[in-house]
């Protein structure tokens, strides 16, 4: 028989999480996997060696704000080039299709803190016409979620209150036709606009309409208006009354969750969550505001914010948001003091963290990006990265923020991170499992059925990477570093990396979830 491409003598992690590696040869035919043997007397065009590396399936990013830069930009292939092969749309809920042009860009204003400074036409009347714009353009796979923030608006604008009867069957129509085009899960971010303003009526119906399509309800939970472990709370809630797995988005295993992670096992409940393993985050200082200066369109809230009163009532609540003020300026309108640290920056404006911050939000139309260190210690950070990057629950996910002047390092190195920190340097977790947890595992949970495993019949999305030097070069200070280690990325079975460099090959396509 004769391959396309043959990849020999690699220690195959088949992405399952059960079986130990094993070495052997893989046969790509086409975009397929379709033998897994001694190769050696087989023909092929391409051989290539895999001795002393591992193969393993294309790893899976279940939550990642890189839909536009996939078509194009410095970081067009960031996330493939440490062995992503496979994008979710809508994190946090965000899209921007179908809506009518001013909604659409009313929205684009919104999220452009995750987004950069991409040019859109914003004029999809469709799912599919949104989806279709990735079409031969993305050097990785796509995969569509609901996005609830665009499914709201769409029904009942920016209104911070309840849904009506008719409001909520409106939502219906625009979740089917997201779920009828392919998507896998509905997607909300519960702090961000005008998701936020969901009651729990709504999530739950919402999430019974995704159940029926075998979807799952995933979500940014209402951190800042409930705390987390209200915010917690309210997800099982959702479980249980929409009878649907449910995954939270970008969490931690820290004294907070582990109680009520506790509680979920001890009830058998459907629950999974994602981390990316840094002890910070990346979102605007906008999110910081007392949730009722939050609502509105961004023009209404920047209007709002010129209030004096709203101006008083906020500062208090930014300084204790802010802390020592170290945050890392990540992106804004301007280009001011990106790479700087909050509190240095406000320090040349003689101004206060918090008066600066609340300034800067006005001045930036709201457009700004903020590394968001945890307010704690390194040691207690460290623990609770220990704990979580070996958690049965956990999925790896980077959260990644693209095409922004200074991104939070995990865009750039959340995946081999988790091969070279907590695989090889702190041996928290074998090899096997920890693939899974990158392929496998997220594959199964959001209904990927050919994706995430090295099997014969399965899509030939494999990464190739060295265990000894496998890791991260990207930092706090300095983000932009490809990373170490990871020397072929085949998507659909085309080399997307080759022997570390970037081929500039586009053949990710449009997944669509089957029932």
């Amino acid at each position: 028989m004769e391959f396309d491409i043959i990849i020999e003598g690699g220690n195959i992690v088949d992405g399952t999480g059960n079986r130990e590696p094993f070495v052997t040869d893989i046969g790509i035919e086409g975009d397929r996997i379709v033998a897994i043997d001694d190769l050696t007397d087989a023909e092929t065009s391409h051989r290539i060696s895999a001795a002393g590396q591992v193969v393993c399936p294309g790893f899976v990013d279940v939550h990642v704000h890189s839909e536009i830069s996939l078509l194009g930009g410095r970081d067009q292939f960031a996330p493939v080039m440490q062995g992503v092969t496979t994008h979710l749309a809508a994190p946090d809920g965000f899209g921007w299709a179908p809506l009518v042009p001013q909604l659409a860009q009313e929205l684009w204003h919104y999220t452009q803190f995750a987004y950069g400074d991409a040019k859109l036409s914003l004029n999809w009347n469709t799912p599919d016409e949104y989806l279709s714009i990735f079409d031969g353009q993305i050097p990785a796979n796509l995969y569509p979620q609901v996005p609830h923030c665009a499914v709201r608006l769409g029904a009942m604008g920016w209104d911070a209150r309840p849904a009506t009867i008719d409001e909520l069957k409106a939502m219906e129509r625009t979740t089917r036709e997201w779920l009828e085009a392919g998507a896998c899960c509905l997607c909300l971010g519960l702090d961000y606009q005008p998701s936020a303003n969901a009651d729990l009526n709504e999530l739950i119906y919402l999430s019974k309409v995704a159940a029926s399509y075998d979807a799952i309800y995933a979500a940014h939970i209402r951190y800042q208006l409930i705390g987390k472990k209200a915010a917690w709370e309210e997800t099982i809630e959702i479980a249980k009354g929409a009878e649907i797995p449910v995954h939270i988005s970008h969490e931690r295993v820290d004294d907070v969750s582990a109680e009520v992670l506790e509680r979920i096992d001890h009830e058998d409940i459907d629950l999974t969550f994602e981390s990316y393993l840094y002890p910070a985050g990346m979102t605007h200082l906008a999110m910081m505001l007392p949730m009722e200066y939050q609502t509105g369109t961004p023009a209404e809230m920047l209007a709002n914010l010129e209030n004096s009163e709203v101006r008083e009532k906020s500062l208090p609540y930014l300084r204790d948001k802010l802390g020592n003020g170290n945050q890392i300026i990540g992106y804004n309108k301007s280009g001011k003091y990106i790479g700087m640290l909050l509190s240095d920056a406000a320090e040349r404006e003689g101004k206060t963290n918090e008066k600066f911050a609340y300034d800067f939000i006005m001045q930036q139309d709201a457009i700004e990006t903020f590394v968001m260190p945890w307010e704690t210690s390194t040691e207690e950070n460290e623990k609770v990265l220990n704990r979580t990057a070996c958690h049965p629950r956990m999925m790896i996910a980077s959260d990644g923020v693209y095409n922004i002047p200074h991104p939070h390092p995990r865009s750039y190195g959340c995946f081999v991170q988790y091969l070279g920190k907590f695989v090889r340097e702190r041996q928290l977790i074998s090899l096997k499992e920890a693939v899974y947890k990158m392929s496998g595992f997220p594959a199964e949970r959001f209904r990927l059925s050919d994706r995430g495993k090295i099997a014969t019949g399965l899509a030939a999305d494999i990464v190739i990477f060295d265990p000894e030097t496998v890791g991260d070069r990207s930092t706090f200070f300095d983000p932009i570093q490809p990373p170490v280690g990871v020397n072929w990325v085949f998507v659909n079975g085309v080399p997307v990396i080759e022997e570390g460099d970037v081929t500039g090959k586009l053949p990710g396509m449009v997944l669509r979830h089957q029932r």
